[in-house]
């Protein structure tokens, strides 16, 4: 179900769509229904997994940091520096960008990207520990 989650740009509106089928699928594990009136939070603790969101967020880090820890003559790093000017796009809101997000974690977790070239300090940084 996350299969390539590392490279999405999700809004709110998918990341609630990709929670509510992650919940029906534990429900369905479990053998309860939302007649039952269990809270999804103890469905999660029961089954032992960590919410959803939580795992997208720490994949999209964990690329990240295979990322920064690249050389930087690498092709993928030559990507991450490109900018994309006088491209004209339709109207409304600016579409969420990879690099938008990343920030956002970032500043979620108080840190900085300087960080990611240590890998044993970034995964404890971005480890989403699952319940038991």
């Amino acid at each position: 179900m996350l299969y390539g989650s590392e490279c999405w740009a999700v809004k709110q509106q998918q990341l609630h769509k990709v929670n509510v089928v992650e919940m029906r699928m534990l429900r369905w594990m479990c053998g309860k229904t939302r007649k039952d009136r269990i809270r999804n939070i103890e469905i999660q603790r029961q089954v032992g997994v960590a919410p959803i969101d939580t795992k997208i967020r720490e994949g999209r880090l964990r690329w990240f940091g295979h990322l920064q820890r690249r050389p930087t003559n690498a092709p993928i790093r030559k990507l991450d520096s490109i900018e994309t000017v006088e491209i004209r796009r339709g109207m409304g809101r600016p579409k969420l960008t990879w690099d938008a997000l990343i920030k956002r974690d970032l500043n979620g977790l108080q840190s900085s990207p300087s960080i990611a070239l240590n890998r044993a300090q970034w995964k404890s940084l971005i480890h989403v520990a699952d319940p038991s």
